[in-house]
């Protein structure tokens, strides 16, 4: 799905706000995102659909059958825009992800002097109680896909809790794919000679070209190194 990067929430915050002490996923994060988008968003982020074990998905197209499409539909409104917002007025699709999922939120974003860079984060999306969402909701706009997501921290750098995740991301835009998929993006990024700024994937899991190693011992570094060395594998031509 696409969304806004929109407010970080706090567990002080929270708490301020609703009375609500946060736990779980976004406890570990010490607070969590507000993804929000006007109406721009795949509706089957609702969190509606299950798979065989009855665990909460988002399907793969070729997967869906009519149930799925009538439970997705059921889970949407669709509301009038905001004249505060769009003047020229229209309609936003509407919905709550009311389930824990894993999810990879990334951003590229393109550097003068640098090309496109990749940033990655790996993490969940919350099922508030009902009473808490709505409050929370409501400080930004009510009519729109709304999702809290808590990004996995490791209490260090840029995924040293949400608000730093928040902080040092690009711009106030992500697209959000189901699963953790980090590292196969780090690998593809390889492959295309993009360099990947920020990520929380384990090191274990990653897998780069071999050469990479002769830039340096710390990974980051070694992909604007050797992308820098090799050109991007795909370029305009002139």
């Amino acid at each position: 799905m696409f969304a806004d990067v929109r407010t970080y929430w706090s567990g002080d915050a929270v708490k301020r706000a609703t009375g609500y002490e946060i736990e779980g996923k976004a406890k570990e994060a010490d607070g969590f995102i507000h993804l929000i988008n006007s109406g721009a968003c795949c509706l089957d982020a609702c969190g509606e659909l299950r798979d065989e074990q009855g665990n909460p998905v988002m399907k793969q197209w070729f997967d869906m059958t009519e149930e799925d499409m009538d439970k997705i539909m059921q889970a949407t409104t669709w509301n009038a825009a905001d004249l505060g917002y769009f003047r020229g007025g229209g309609f936003s699709s509407r919905f709550e992800t009311r389930a824990e999922m894993p999810a990879t939120m990334i951003r590229l974003n393109l550097v003068k002097g640098l090309g496109p860079v990749l940033q990655i984060a790996e993490g969940y999306t919350l099922e508030l109680p009902q009473e808490v969402s709505d409050k929370l909701w409501k400080r930004t706009d009510y009519t729109w896909p709304c999702t809290w997501f808590a990004p996995r921290c490791t209490g260090k750098g840029a995924f040293k809790t949400a608000y730093d995740v928040m902080n040092n991301w690009g711009a106030n835009h992500g697209a959000i794919s189901y699963g953790h998929i980090g590292a196969d993006l780090i690998t593809f990024c390889s492959i295309l000679r993009i360099p990947v700024c920020m990520h929380n994937v384990d090191e274990d899991k990653i897998f780069r070209p071999a050469a990479f190693n002769a830039f340096g011992m710390d990974k980051e570094g070694q992909d604007y190194r050797a992308c820098q060395a090799y050109g991007p594998l795909y370029r305009r031509v002139r």
